[in-house]
């Protein structure tokens, strides 16, 4: 899931050199700018860097440098560049707060908060930087902080639709407040940009939820859904191929024949799934033990699993590269995960890793991590699907913002994971249902924690109080006592979901039949 973190790269880098009067250097100067703004980033990189070696002295450059070695992952490279930047201008808000947003991303929560107020007692206009720390506020369980800052940053900058939509995040709506007047009045603002006008549909969608008016909620939904749906690119062909080819490649017999080739490690737990399906409660609960550390989402497994496609010659994308890869290299890429996931927390006995869409890559985790742990969050099929259509995922999971292409997924999804279960190992992966962690949290918390091979401790229990940031869209959710209002949640909006119904095919029929039947 998209980070709701903002980074500002400030000001055009070309706009920045002219006071070199060098036009070649404010060529490669916008060259940079348009290669970062474009995705290129280790072209930016060595773009900004040929940059600073003629002119070291511009702190645009160091900071948007920063906020690319960032993107990369390079934490340390970009603090150097960052310090600079602040050391040639020391009023620099804006590379604070990118400085702030790059900690936040390493687990360094405290740090990246200290760096969002330097920003604003800089800057005390600047939004941006109250927006982040609202959200870093909400990541860390301080809601009423959190509800504070995003609303100053509103009032600061009352046409920001995305502080909105966040504001949503952390606390409800209230029918009549003056947050929501000004997000409708905002709705009929005819210059909005097609990504502030899809802000503004689902932060209404939201804020009719909350004050109890679902069918304007869905509308509203609708049209944002629509929208969203209209500006990405999502290939579900290719998509629902690869899961249909993964069950192809992973038989049991090519299973069987590749047991014991990888690592025995039992530091990893993944939680596996769809989204918004009870996995962050999964998370949080687990995060609440003495001898786990909760990770969060990680893409590291998905990583690692490409860096050995590198190496292999003309291989083949998954899952076809299995057919293809050497005994040696299922070591090789636990061994590439587990150095990445061990840096999050040296100490602790199990790491949580809850990168939901790792449910793709079940049969390859067994076999490169036979020792690790694999939990399933399963959901209602149709609360579950609703839930997805109710965020805003940013350019991450795009087969969410359309309800056939969503019940389309959710079937192909399910058939995968009926596949992991029938050629893994019994009990290989233990299904973990939302509804039946909410209606007996002890028994089921208690067999999660003896899954991963854990003592039972109480405090798994009280997991609202686990000190740890969430970043998902359920941040706010996972902190607050166990409720069952969202069971059945569909229901509000069954007029409006016949196409996601019919995608879902016998999904759906036991529902709706129970629903008809009271």
């Amino acid at each position: 899931m998209a980070s709701c973190l903002v980074s500002q790269s400030g000001q055009n880098p070309s706009i920045a050199a002219t006071t070199a009067s060098d036009s070649t250097m404010i060529a490669i100067c916008t060259e940079a700018f348009e290669c970062h703004a474009g995705g290129q980033i280790a072209e930016a990189i060595r773009l900004y860097r040929r940059v600073l070696s003629l002119a070291p002295k511009l702190p645009v450059i160091r900071n948007n440098l920063g906020h690319a070695l960032a993107q990369l992952g390079q934490l340390d490279a970009a603090t150097i560049e960052y310090q600079q930047a602040i050391a040639l201008k020391p009023d620099y808000a804006e590379a604070l707060c990118n400085w702030g947003v790059a900690l936040s991303g390493f687990d360094r929560a405290d740090e990246a908060e200290a760096k969002f107020r330097q920003a604003i007692a800089v800057n005390p206009g600047f939004a941006g930087a109250y927006h982040n720390l609202g959200v870093l506020l909400k990541e860390r369980g301080r809601l009423d902080e959190a509800s504070r800052a995003v609303e100053q940053a509103i009032d600061l900058a009352p046409r920001k639709a995305a502080y909105y939509e966040h504001l949503g995040a952390v606390r409800p709506y209230v029918a009549g407040e003056r947050y929501l007047t000004s997000l409708e009045s905002l709705a009929h603002d005819p210059i909005l940009s097609v990504v502030e006008q899809i802000h503004v549909h689902f932060a209404l969608a939201n804020a009719y939820k909350d004050i109890g008016a679902p069918d304007a909620a869905f509308e509203q939904l609708l049209a944002g859904n629509r929208l969203k749906r209209q500006h990405i690119a999502y290939d579900e062909a290719a998509t629902l191929a690869r899961m249909d080819r993964t069950r192809e490649v992973f038989t049991r017999d090519f299973i069987q024949a590749r047991e014991n080739w990888g690592d025995p490690s039992p530091k990893p737990v993944f939680i596996v799934g769809m989204p918004r399906s009870g996995t962050s409660l999964i998370e949080q609960i687990l995060a609440s033990h003495p001898l786990v550390h909760g990770a969060g989402e990680l893409r590291l497994f998905d990583q690692a699993a490409g860096s050995i496609r590198d190496t292999m010659s003309d291989a083949r994308p998954f899952p076809e590269m299995m057919r293809e890869m050497p005994a040696k290299y299922y070591r090789t890429l636990a061994a590439l995960y587990l150095s990445k996931l061990t840096e999050r927390a040296l100490g602790a006995t199990r790491i949580t890793d809850k990168m939901t869409a790792n449910f793709l890559f079940a049969g390859l985790i067994h076999l490169a991590l036979p020792n690790a742990t694999i939990i399933h969050a399963v959901r209602d099929p149709i609360d579950t699907c609703v839930s997805c259509f109710f965020v805003n995922f940013g350019d991450s999971l795009i087969q969410t913002y359309d309800l056939a292409e969503l019940g389309r997924y959710y079937r192909h999804y399910q058939m995968l994971m009926e596949h992991w279960h029938s050629v893994l190992p019994p009990g290989r992966i233990i299904d973990v249902h939302y509804e039946d962690l909410i209606g007996d949290l002890d028994s089921v918390a208690r067999r999660v924690v003896a899954h991963c091979g854990l003592p039972w401790d109480s405090r798994c229990l009280d997991y609202r109080r686990a000190e740890r940031s969430v970043r998902t869209a359920s941040a706010r959710q996972v902190r607050q006592p166990i409720y069952t209002s969202a069971i059945g949640r569909w229901r509000k909006y069954e007029r409006f979901l016949e196409p996601l119904l019919a995608a879902l095919g016998p999904l759906s029929t036991a529902k709706q039949t129970e629903n008809v039947n009271g």
